[in-house]
Parts: structure tokens; sequence; C-alpha cells
């Protein structure tokens, strides 16, 4: 395909993008096809067990497990973004994506990460709620109040994200290689031979409005928690929502140290694109497995229902 046939088809969704790879020697491959696809499978099955464990377990139909059954919904999205089309890239040795591929598979990325964003507010929201106003918890989260506070946060998530990227797609693009190893819109956004101060603008509103939402109201609330429990003068109930508290506000912090370092990686110039790429990879690698570790070993409602379900398998099995 010549140059001039090349732009020409920039606008068609069927082209095919270059993505920047991992440069595997190829004594790596094998390794590095072994730790993706058992680290996919990990976080699938642990995610996976955390749904049906919560689903299927009436006595878990609770707030705060109603709550937390779309974390891993949510984990799921994102690292089914990513692992399948890293895994097929490792394998193949193929950096070729379609641009309609590409798409889809930023717009879930995005979608994960303001969608654990949101989740974790709601889910410190319910906590606060619960420790600080606990005789008026059952008046509070009701059924009815829990699900419009799940439908505001996915549905502020997919209006957020939609909006980005069709204020993408309105774009002339005449580039065909991504500086960065998955697709997301700051990378798509090199694509473009437009002006693109609309985007960035919307983009920084997106993650201001998100970060000063989150961060005001999961701090404001873990505070107030903290305040409540220290003036309880129950040691076994301080204990048990501090252990609570700190589950929630590890995962949290987690989360947005890695978004931020994404975040920054992407507006510094001169940082190693290793570096770049190996902080993308990890907010979509590390809070997906070790989320449902943590609230499998720290939650004891769940924790005890997995034990029992796996007992059971196992005496039966025998």
């Amino acid at each position: 395909m010549t140059e001039t046939e090349r732009i020409d088809n920039m606008d068609n969704t069927s082209y095919v993008l270059q993505l920047k790879g991992y440069d595997l020697p190829q004594e790596g491959v094998f390794p590095a096809f072994l730790f993706a696809t058992l680290n996919y499978m990990i976080i699938l099955f642990c995610n996976l067990t955390i749904i049906f464990t919560i689903v299927l377990n009436k006595s878990l139909h609770q707030p705060m497990h109603l709550f937390l059954v779309n974390l891993p919904i949510n984990d799921l999205i994102g690292s089914s973004a990513l692992f399948p089309h890293l895994i097929k890239e490792i394998l193949t040795n193929s950096r070729r994506i379609q641009f309609s591929a590409c798409i889809i598979q930023a717009f879930f990325i995005h979608i994960y990460a303001a969608g654990s964003v949101f989740i974790l507010t709601a889910m410190a929201y319910d906590r606060y709620i619960a420790i600080c106003y606990p005789l008026r918890y059952n008046t509070v989260m009701t059924n009815a109040h829990i699900m419009k506070i799940i439908i505001l946060v996915w549905s502020s998530c997919v209006v957020l994200i939609a909006v980005l990227f069709i204020l993408l797609l309105r774009l002339y693009r005449c580039r065909s290689e991504i500086t960065h190893s998955y697709c997301d819109n700051p990378s798509l956004l090199t694509l473009v031979c437009e002006d693109t101060t609309i985007n960035n603008i919307y983009g920084l509103f997106i993650s201001a409005f998100t970060q000063v939402i989150a961060n005001g109201l999961v701090f404001y609330t873990y505070l107030r928690i903290l305040i409540a429990c220290f003036r309880s003068r129950q040691s076994d109930t301080k204990a048990k929502a501090l252990q609570t508290c700190a589950t929630h506000l590890f995962v949290f912090l987690l989360f947005e140290c890695l978004g931020l370092f994404t975040i920054i990686s992407y507006r510094l110039q001169n940082i190693s694109p290793h570096l770049r790429r190996f902080m993308g990879v990890s907010t979509l690698i590390f809070p997906p497995t070790l989320n449902p570790i943590i609230y499998g070993l720290k939650t004891k409602e769940i924790h005890e229902k997995v034990l029992n379900f796996f007992k059971n398998k196992l005496i039966l099995s025998e």
C-alpha cells in the first residue's frame, strides 16, 4: 500500500494499527506466555468465585456485599480487555490490531478505570453509613437506594467514557503506529492529525472530576470513620470496623497510586517508554489479581462461604 493509499484509509475502521510490543527474546516468549495465561486464569477464577459466592448465598445479599460484587465484575472487564490480545501478541509475535478492535479495547479499559474509582467510592459511602450511623443504616441503605447508587455508578462510567470516544472518533487520523502496548485514549490521540484541544480538555476534566469527587468522598468518609472508631468504647466493634476500612482503603490506594503513575507517565516526555508500558499494564494486572484475594481473605463472611463450598466439594468427591 502506498503512503497516499494508507492515509486515505485512515478513516476506515477496518484499517490495521501497529502497537509497541515488549521486544521479547525468543527464550522469553514461553515464560511470558505462561505468566500471562496463569495470571489471567487466576483473575478469572478468583473474581468469578467472589461473584458466585455473593450471588448464590442469600445471607450475603447485604448492602456491603452488593456493592462489593460490582468490583470483581469491573475487574473482569478490565483484565478481559487486556489479556486475550496480550496472550495472542506473545504467541504470534504480532503487534497488529484492527482499529475497531483497538477502540473496543480502549473503551472497556477506560470503563474499568472509571468503574474502579466509582465503585470503591460507593463502598466507602456504605461503610461510612454503617459505622457512623449504625442505627439508621437499615433505613438509609434500602435495596432501592442501593440499586440507585449502583445504576448511577455504571451509567456515569458509560456516559463519561462514551463522550470521550465520540470526541475521539470525530477526528481525522493519519498515522497507524500506537506508542503503547495496548490501546487507550491518549495513545489513540497520537494517531490524530487535527487539533485535539477539546479532547485534551475533556480528558483532563474527567480525570479531575473523578479524582476530586472520589478522593474527596473517600478521605472524608474514612476520616469520619476513624473518629467514630476511636470514640467507640466497644473494642471488638472498633477492631472489626478498622479491619474492614483498612481493606477498602488499601485497595483504593493501590489503584489510585498505579493510576496516578500511569497518568503522570503520559505527561512526562523524558520517561522511559518501558516504564510507561509497565505502569500502564500494572494497573490492569495487580488490582484485578489482588482485589478478590484481599476481600476473600479479609471479609469473614465471604471467606467462610468459600471455604465451606470447597470443603463440601472435597467431601463429595471422596
